[in-house]
């Protein structure tokens, strides 16, 4: 009887003992967590596989760094791709469709998002992007859209690129604001410090006739494929487009092989010294201040791409980042995901790749504008704002095609700008609905 008499509040005290251990333990475990910088959930130690192409800079190393520095849970391992862009998004293709997990995170073109989601490759990033407070308006518009499909955004920009025009400072007084007047001062100006032409682009049947010809349709107030995925091209916007693209490649002042161009012969001939205007990416800018290659090196500034009757408009470039659907960690993801697309990590891609951020106030960081030229001139941040995307369609390598084919058409005088607009309409219409 007296055992059983002080057991219970013996018992009693020892539960109660148990229970402030385990309590103890439980603050400490969520105070270490804290510390740790755990804001994903993942306490336990995770790695996650981040996919994307060569990369020749120290951008990629210093951003997985930086990240695992903040994120002392989350390992990054890096996957190179193949520098081919079309290749890495053949085995993207490969490996998302098999719902493979080893990929968690990966870089994709402008073009990709829309495809990626329409085939349930890739994760919706709406709940992550509202959780964390992201404002997407800091971004600049064309970035963004360009990873929209469907009402939800499935990439975050990462960096950018866009059709920029480049003139020559010992030629031109004042660069030309529209179409005409680019047209009359190449005209005028050919000839002048030893140049043989007045303006180059690309006018060969590949992708880079797309990003020219959208800078003419945009321009012109057109679309290809509207927001809800309707083939709008069939415009009189768009037929106006292509008569003034189809006025400039059949002028006197651009070469006689234009057709045959791409970047790279745009580049050499521009900066042997051959013209007074060309039309290229941000990347000639370094070529053509490159003292022991170009001709012209001191002589050159950029502008935005010239105006039509509703404004400027210049191809977009760049990379996006996505999360694959099937990843094991999407928490995890989503935190690389979110530092790498935000202020800190495109520092660090502009600081050690040279990449153009996609957020528009670090265009007023003086370190960054100590970097290009560009990301200190007030022009190309204007380049950024009105840059357009491409057709943001799950079929885009179908629309491309049909573009590449109708417009060529158009440059060789095989049909008028209304054919090309008329046959671009029910064609992609048909390619929509198979």
């Amino acid at each position: 009887m007296k055992l059983s008499k002080y057991l219970l509040p013996i018992l009693l005290l020892i539960g109660l003992a148990f229970v402030l251990i385990a309590c103890s333990d439980s603050s400490s475990e969520d105070e270490t967590a804290d510390q740790n910088g755990s804001g994903s959930g993942d306490e336990e130690e995770v790695t996650i596989v981040y996919a994307r192409g060569v990369d020749t800079t120290p951008a990629t190393e210093a951003l997985i760094k930086a990240f695992e520095d903040k994120h002392p849970n989350i390992n990054v391992k890096e996957q190179e791709m193949p520098a081919d862009t079309g290749q890495s998004h053949d085995q993207y293709v490969t490996a998302f469709s098999s719902q493979s997990t080893e990929i968690d995170v990966f870089n994709a073109d402008v073009i990709w998002p829309a495809e990626f989601a329409q085939a349930n490759y890739a994760l919706e990033l709406d709940r992550f992007i509202e959780k964390d407070g992201i404002n997407m308006e800091d971004y600049f518009p064309g970035t963004v859209q360009a990873g929209k499909f469907d009402g939800k955004q499935w990439a975050m920009p990462q960096y950018t690129d866009a059709g920029i025009l480049y003139y020559r400072t010992d030629i031109v007084d004042e660069p030309p604001k529209t179409w005409d007047d680019l047209i009359e001062q190449a005209n005028n100006l050919k000839g002048e410090e030893g140049t043989e032409f007045g303006y180059l682009m690309q006018a060969a049947q590949y992708e880079g006739l797309i990003t020219n010809a959208i800078e003419f349709i945009a321009s012109y107030g057109g679309e290809v494929v509207n927001e809800n995925n309707e083939v709008v091209v069939d415009s009189p916007e768009t037929v106006k487009a292509l008569e003034k693209m189809k006025e400039v490649v059949g002028s006197d002042f651009v070469p006689q092989n234009i057709l045959n161009f791409q970047e790279i012969e745009t580049e050499n001939a521009w900066i042997e010294g051959k013209s007074v205007f060309a039309r290229n990416w941000p990347y000639l800018m370094s070529s053509s201040n490159d003292e022991e290659r170009s001709a012209i090196s001191g002589n050159v500034e950029m502008t935005t791409m010239p105006e039509g009757d509703a404004g400027s408009a210049s191809a977009l470039g760049g990379w996006m980042t996505m999360i694959n659907r099937y990843s094991e960690h999407p928490e995890a993801a989503w935190e690389f995901v979110k530092f790498i697309s935000g202020p800190e990590g495109q520092k660090i891609s502009a600081v050690e790749g040279g990449r153009a951020p996609t957020i528009e106030a670090l265009y007023d960081d003086p370190e960054i504008q100590q970097l290009n030229s560009l990301f200190g001139n007030p022009d190309f941040r204007e380049v950024l704002q009105t840059a357009v995307p491409r057709p943001v369609t799950p079929i885009y390598p179908e629309i491309s095609d049909i573009m590449q084919i109708e417009i060529s058409k158009v440059l060789t005088g095989d049909q008028n700008p209304q054919q090309a607009a008329t046959n671009m309409q029910t064609k992609m219409e048909a390619a929509m609905n198979e």
